[in-house]
């Protein structure tokens, strides 16, 4: 079909058939372009500039069928683009279509399903049914006089959480750790909690073996009020930059619904390191460690679009995995998001040695709003366990070469009683029950004792 001679950018039923869930805001004519150049950075295509704009979409016509790819770059008459798919069949001359912008149709039903950055089921399940709402994936935040308070705690059920570093709706927080300490362990146990109506993870960068694992052992029955949004370690840095924002997308459309969501990113590291390829792929300089500048502006715009709502929505209370290269909890990515969020949960590996899981440092985590969860008896408590594990922590190589007498120093007597059991009743296992009160587990683990 045609109007006025010029043709559709593509024929709307068959866009329809090919994506169920996703589509393209198309442009009416069909201009074209060609690929002129083909580098392991990206493509540069001549003819397009003035259609095209930052971060809309192309469509490269080549043998073997349709390939789409992401405008990063334009200078003059070049556009500089970079595809989703890894493989890329790509040849000079190649014919390229203008796509415009990415758009979702999110519906309620897809609770339970696994699906890929661009909206496609990434399961067995049927064709994902799609909702009556256009979401985009760079959308604002609410503006900050708007938003609800945040003073509504949360029961998680995990004790060494909700006693020490207690999180609240709408709060962000992050968990900072090494590889293999029992990070996504910790995730799935948050995402057991049953006061969320609804729960968005964002896996990035992750194995291609351990998603099933991942979303059948570890998430459980949590799984089947979930929408995971997947983009394995072996897909393209477009699709692993993609996933979050499409996450987060996501999480705004139940949030405007009035639903208390939890959205989990695992992980933001990840998120920053694709970030930096594009970026570098576009010719940005690096600064920081070899991330470029955009890195550090992407993440707070990205992480600032979690939190409470406006009056009457519900919240998006965000956990993001924070993976620390080499354990140093001051590499430029953890610095960044440790100061946009509201509080922060370390991991030690020296804990995790020990046997001890959660391995939660409980001298370096803190959530900045626990002071609207404790009631004063709770803070007082916690105040005075931190203090004695303070003591306890000290004085371990002194203890170990047996520098300490019993009854020379009360206070270390009393920490070094108190603290080995108080790290006995923190200890918790995926598979536990959750805790309805851990502050009587705690006391009556203590006996009375604080």
């Amino acid at each position: 079909m045609s109007v006025n001679g010029i043709r559709p950018a593509f024929p709307l039923q068959q866009l329809a058939r090919r994506m169920r869930t996703a589509t393209l805001e198309m442009p009416f004519a069909r201009p074209v372009g060609e690929v002129r150049a083909i580098g392991p950075l990206g493509l540069e295509i001549s003819g397009l500039s003035r259609h095209l704009r930052l971060a809309s979409l192309v469509e490269v016509m080549t043998a073997h069928g349709p390939v789409l790819a992401e405008v990063i770059r334009l200078d003059g008459e070049l556009a500089y683009c970079k595809s989703f798919d890894v493989r890329v069949a790509v040849a000079l001359s190649d014919h390229v279509y203008p796509r415009g912008e990415l758009l979702y149709y999110p519906h309620e039903s897809w609770r339970g399903r696994i699906i890929d950055a661009l909206g496609r089921p990434a399961d067995s399940g049927e064709p994902l049914h799609p909702g009556g709402r256009a979401v985009r994936l760079a959308a604002a935040p609410p503006p900050a006089m708007e938003r609800q308070i945040v003073s509504r705690g949360i029961a998680t059920g995990v004790r060494v959480i909700d006693t020490f570093t207690p999180i609240c709706f709408g709060q962000r927080l992050g968990i900072f750790a090494g590889s293999g300490i029992g990070k996504s362990t910790l995730l799935s146990m948050i995402a057991r909690a049953q006061v969320f109506d609804c729960v968005i993870v964002s896996l990035v960068g992750e194995r291609g073996r351990e998603v099933r694992e991942f979303v059948e052992h570890t998430l459980g029955s949590a799984a089947q009020r979930s929408v995971i949004v997947l983009a394995t370690g072996d897909e393209s840095a477009m699709m692993r930059r993609l996933a979050p924002q499409f996450a987060t997308s996501l999480a705004e459309y139940f949030r405007d619904q009035g639903q208390n969501v939890l959205m989990i990113m695992d992980s933001v590291t990840r998120y920053a390191h694709a970030c930096r390829e594009v970026s570098l792929a576009a010719g940005e300089p690096p600064v920081a460690r070899g991330f470029p500048p955009s890195v550090f502006s992407d993440l707070p715009q990205l992480l600032e679009r979690a939190g409470p709502g406006r009056n009457g929505q519900g919240s998006i209370t965000g956990i993001y995995a924070v993976l620390v290269d080499g354990d140093d909890h001051n590499d430029p990515v953890a610095d960044a998001v440790r100061g946009t969020l509201d509080g922060h949960i370390v991991l030690d590996r020296a804990i995790g040695e020990q046997g001890r899981y959660p391995a939660v440092n409980l001298l370096s985590s803190l959530s900045r709003l626990s002071q609207r969860v404790w009631t004063s008896d709770q803070a007082k408590a916690v105040h005075e366990l931190r203090r004695l594990v303070a003591r306890f922590e000290d004085t371990r190589d002194l203890r170990a070469m047996g520098g300490h007498v019993a009854g020379a120093d009360p206070e270390l007597d009393r920490a070094v009683d108190l603290v080995p059991r108080l790290y006995t009743v923190l200890s918790q296992q995926a598979s536990d029950p959750p805790s309805t009160d851990p502050f009587r587990d705690i006391a009556t683990a203590l006996s009375g004792s604080l």
